[in-house]
């Protein structure tokens, strides 16, 4: 574990988050929550498989994770992202009243949303680009 030698003096301005791709990359977050950054977020891209963030957006920790960004993934050899797994977060956000981002499509989705276009960032119609306070 890296020593935080300024936690009390942790800037203001540093966001820090960590990488949660599908179920099993959920052991970050713990980790995360650890770091005293004013502003913690989970960058749930390129989203590999569901995730259940209940744990971590309810209850006692509501606070600690600030904002969660989603977003498949890009490039010639991009695996597809489900628009179930985009809607769960969506929903496991809108429930613990964490903002929601949701950046792009990626470049494959068997059953993303209709009105997307390739890459585009559009979730059940709209834009979901919900930023911390």
């Amino acid at each position: 574990m890296v020593p935080w030698r300024w936690v009390d003096q942790w800037p203001e301005n540093v966001w820090i988050g960590t990488s949660v791709e599908d179920q099993n990359a959920d052991q970050r977050i713990p980790k995360l929550l650890k770091i005293p950054a004013k502003v913690r977020f989970l960058s749930c891209e390129p989203l590999l498989g569901p995730i259940n963030l209940d744990e971590w957006l309810v209850g006692y920790l509501l606070p600690d994770i600030h904002w969660v960004i989603v977003g498949g993934e890009s490039g010639p050899h991009a695996r597809p992202m489900s628009s179930d797994w985009g809607r769960a977060l969506r929903d496991q956000c809108k429930g613990a009243c964490v903002p929601f981002f949701f950046k792009q499509w990626g470049d494959t989705s068997p059953d993303r949303d209709p009105q997307a276009h390739h890459g585009g960032d559009l979730l059940d119609g709209q834009k979901w680009q919900e930023f911390p306070k």
